[in-house]
């Protein structure tokens, strides 16, 4: 490795620190918007054309984002088809209890044996109706319309968790989304400053042939560095293929995000809320079905009261025997209560006790959830505050490491103390710190979010 311009001949020394000195003004001008968002292709779609040019608070933003995930979304279409099939399910067994009535009627050949004789019909024409509703069946209805009544509720915080989980996937994708355009930024801004790098050492080497490693070596880090922020870039398209699946094409700006959830709840606050979220809801209705259910299998032994009205006539050319055909019309009704009582039954006493133990088995399911889910929260909160300390840990690193960066340079550029590799290293050590910082933060925002869904949900922050 060639040895730093201060250990060779003063001559040299003198001839490198006043070339460093002459290009320095233009080189000065070229990095000085170094911190400045990388000045690509604009590749931005006319809805952040328009959010740029009126731009939108930040959380107003993300309502939208998810409002537009809610609305696209078939599975949240079809989560909320369900609910309704539920509601339609209740009344239908309501609808048991109501005024019953039926008419059949039939055509064809009949006939009929008494002690008078034989009749026989080739042709008959028979019409009926029946008329009743249900009185009493020790309750089994109502048990399965409570039934009926839990389902529905189940379904509806399904749909209810379908859009909670929508909704956390939408903002999840809209945080990495902000990642790694972030990271285009970070590393257009560390591409220019390696520019500038090989653009003064290319001025050096006109002068100082011996020095041509040290460009070869920033050329180097100039292309990891391009390579860099082509792959986030490259990651940044890929989660807006995600996003654009759940929101379409309008894709919002992703300005001001980096502001969003960054506020921790206090865990004592937060666990009271594991019982309102939604899934632990409908698990808590599927545990309740289960045992409305079985005390509708346990009334269905009990006696059934009714009332029916029932009349039937028939229309036919009878031939009887030891005399001629005649046209025979006849009829009959009844009005009256009607009473089953089960007498026998051996299943019933086991599906009863099925039932029991498998709404028993819902219970201990929807208690052990809860309780998971306790600790999912107590587990989540603390890696949240892992990642908002790490972030504030890191920033504090970065402004030391910005001072370092900025004494090496000049060091190297103006005194000729410090090799190029300590420029590189200081240069590399900052921006890598950079992307630290911000995957730090993104990392604490999405497990904000996840903190937050466990909960109440993202949904309700939002609102």
């Amino acid at each position: 490795m060639p040895a730093p311009l201060s250990a060779r001949s003063p001559a040299l020394c003198a001839l490198g620190c006043a070339i460093l000195l002459l290009a320095a003004p233009a080189w000065a001008g070229r990095c000085v918007d170094e911190e400045s968002p990388d000045p690509a292709p604009d590749t931005s779609t006319a809805a952040e054309v328009a959010a740029a040019q009126n731009p939108l608070d930040p959380r107003t933003v993300m309502q939208n984002l998810v409002r537009d995930a809610l609305a696209r979304s078939l599975g949240i279409g079809a989560a909320e088809l369900q609910a309704q099939a539920a509601l339609d399910d209740i009344q239908e067994t309501i609808a048991t209890r109501k005024l019953q009535a039926s008419a059949s009627a039939g055509l064809g050949p009949g006939g009929s044996q008494s002690l008078a004789g034989t009749e026989v019909s080739p042709f008959q024409l028979r019409g009926s109706v029946t008329v009743g509703q249900l009185l009493y069946d020790g309750g089994r209805t109502d048990r399965l319309v409570d039934w009926r009544t839990q389902l529905a509720e189940s379904a509806r915080q399904g749909h209810l968790t379908a859009r909670e989980q929508l909704a956390l996937n939408a903002v999840s994708l809209a945080l990495e989304r902000n990642r790694y355009r972030q990271h285009v930024l970070v590393y257009g801004q560390y591409v220019r400053k390696m520019g500038c790098l090989v653009d003064a050492l290319e001025t050096i080497i006109k002068a100082d042939r011996g020095r041509a490693s040290e460009l070869v070596q920033a050329r180097k880090t100039l292309l990891q560095a391009e390579m860099s922020q082509t792959q986030a870039a490259s990651q940044a398209r890929q989660v807006e293929v995600k996003l654009r699946r759940l929101v379409g094409d309008g894709l919002p700006p992703v300005r001001g995000v980096s502001g969003l959830l960054l506020q921790v709840p206090a865990l004592e606050s937060l666990l009271p809320e594991v019982e309102r979220s939604s899934e632990i809801a409908g698990m808590t209705a599927q545990a309740q079905a289960a045992a409305d259910y079985a005390r509708s299998i346990e009334a269905g032994n009990k006696p059934q009261l009714s009332w029916n009205l029932s009349g039937s006539e028939s229309l036919a050319r009878s031939r009887v025997s030891g005399a001629g055909s005649s046209t025979v019309r006849s009829g009959q009704f009844s009005l009256g209560l009607a009473v089953n009582v089960p007498l026998l039954n051996p299943g019933v006493a086991n599906a009863t006790d099925a039932a029991r133990k498998r709404a028993r088995a819902a219970d201990l399911q929807r208690d052990d959830a809860l309780e998971a889910r306790r600790f999912r929260m107590a587990e989540v909160h603390e890696q949240t505050l892992s990642s908002f300390d790490r972030m504030r840990r890191t920033a504090a690193v970065l402004r030391d490491s910005e001072l370092v960066r900025n004494f090496t340079l000049q060091q190297w550029q103006q005194l000729g103390k410090r090799s190029l590799f300590d420029v590189m290293g200081a240069e590399a050590e900052h921006y890598n710190l950079r992307i630290s910082y911000i995957n730090a933060l993104c990392d604490g925002q999405q497990m904000n979010a996840n903190l937050l869904s466990l909960g109440r949900g993202v949904t309700e922050w939002l609102r």
